[in-house]
């Protein structure tokens, strides 16, 4: 599913326009990189808990040329879905 889908659908059920509705995805999805930006969790009732943790630096190789390196460490977004995610996938 796509930004501009997820548009459409606020637009079909809401009654707004496209541009708006666009907009207001637009704007819920840099508010949500903001937070997780600011290293901060966001939990969104019914639908999951988004968060950022950091990966240590580990061993790693090319695996072109075969050659050992080092993986600097890094942050990364982790997502684990609620309960009502979780059973509803097991409905289908």
């Amino acid at each position: 599913m796509t930004k501009a889908e997820i548009a459409t659908i606020i637009c079909d059920r809401v009654g707004l326009s496209k541009k708006e509705s666009a907009e207001i995805v637009e704007v819920l999805l840099e508010e949500i990189k903001g937070v997780l930006a600011k290293g901060e969790d966001v939990k969104i009732s019914g639908f999951g808990h988004f968060s950022v943790r950091e990966k240590n630096a580990r061993r790693g190789r090319n695996p072109k040329t075969g050659e050992s390196i080092t993986i600097k460490s890094r942050k990364v977004v982790t997502f684990r879905a609620s309960q009502l995610v979780k059973n509803q996938l097991q409905e289908d």
